[in-house]
């Protein structure tokens, strides 16, 4: 069973575009430029080609029902946590996600891991125009190793789209001593959709990624300046809808019996608004926003009970998904 593509000229169904940390969607085969040893079948998590395509079978149905809300594929997703081109080319390839037809954008970065971010997208609708990676830059630390940027420009129905996916630094050695590599981050995304706007004001930005912070955390309200409130929003500002969400007790992984929100998708002003064009960021029933899950997607007992259902605890094998729930918005008319 596959879905139907959608019609480029006559909208009938709103686009969704997603986010999802795949968290650590390694190959089977060692690395020797980087530490991704655990990820083998010698390795402590005994990697092996059968924990491989379970991961990846796990994984293609979550994708999938996410597409059957609306019977169609997202458009966009950015994803996180991935090893290289080839698993991507794996993923796409799985049965169910073949109807799709999804493009890869993807660059190598310089993560000690070997970890990188990057795009699927589907070529009938986003019409790519040029992609680049882009390096974090952190003052402080100039030979910081760690996920590039990646970004993509083109069209949706002939209007101009910027797309930016990003895994910040991680909270390693605690989250104040951490933060300033946070906000390098954030600062470089800010000054990116800036630029953009600046040479034209029609670009829609939708940034995405996880980011380590939470939706209300200064490094995404302060340094990236993505409010949470339509109404308080102002020309070339970005609007974060995950903000409400969390406020609400929502979040996308859970830590010490509580829930963050490190998932989020953000969108410029003009996409709110309607200032050019015809497509809009579009709400739903309560919020602009959306987490996926089901319950298949939950550890169903024992010390972990209602987390996300992971791949491994430590090392041992849980034949589980993400410990991260999937983020989506709809864009439309």
């Amino acid at each position: 069973m596959v879905f139907a593509a959608a019609t480029v000229v006559a909208q009938e169904k709103p686009y969704m575009v997603a986010f999802w940390n795949f968290e650590n969607l390694f190959d089977i085969y060692d690395d020797p430029e980087t530490h991704d040893d655990e990820f083998t079948p010698e390795g402590v998590k005994k990697w092996n080609e059968v924990k491989y395509k379970k991961k990846l079978a796990n994984m293609e149905r979550v994708v999938f029902d996410m597409a059957a809300i609306n019977r169609e594929y997202p458009i966009v997703i950015g994803v996180s946590e991935i090893e290289n081109r080839s698993v991507l080319e794996d993923f796409v390839a799985q049965p169910k996600l073949k109807g799709a037809n999804y493009r890869i954008c993807h660059f190598d970065s310089p993560d000690a891991r070997g970890v990188d971010v990057a795009f699927l997208y589907r070529a009938d609708v986003f019409k790519l125009e040029g992609s680049d990676n882009i390096k974090l830059e952190v003052p402080e630390l100039p030979d910081f190793r760690t996920r590039d940027l990646v970004v993509m420009w083109g069209t949706i129905e002939g209007e101009p789209f910027y797309f930016l996916v990003s895994h910040w630094p991680s909270r390693l050695g605690g989250k104040e001593a951490s933060q300033f590599k946070r906000d390098a981050c954030a600062r470089q995304i800010r000054e990116i959709k800036d630029s953009l706007l600046k040479v034209n004001p029609a670009t829609k930005v939708i940034v995405m990624g996880d980011f380590n912070d939470d939706a209300t955390d200064d490094s995404l309200v302060k340094v990236m300046g993505a409010k949470g409130k339509v109404k308080e929003l102002e020309e070339g500002d970005f609007f974060n809808p995950y903000v409400q969400m969390l406020r609400a007790g929502l979040g996308t992984l859970a830590y010490q019996d509580s829930w963050n929100l490190f998932d989020n998708i953000c969108v410029t002003e003009n996409l709110v608004n309607g200032t050019y064009g015809k497509l809009r960021l579009l709400k739903g029933k309560k919020y602009y926003a959306n987490i996926f899950t089901r319950p298949y997607m939950l550890q169903q007992e024992g010390q972990y009970k209602g987390y996300p259902l992971r791949t491994f605890v430590t090392n041992n094998f849980q034949n589980g998904f993400s410990d991260h729930f999937p983020v989506y918005i709809y864009i439309g008319k």
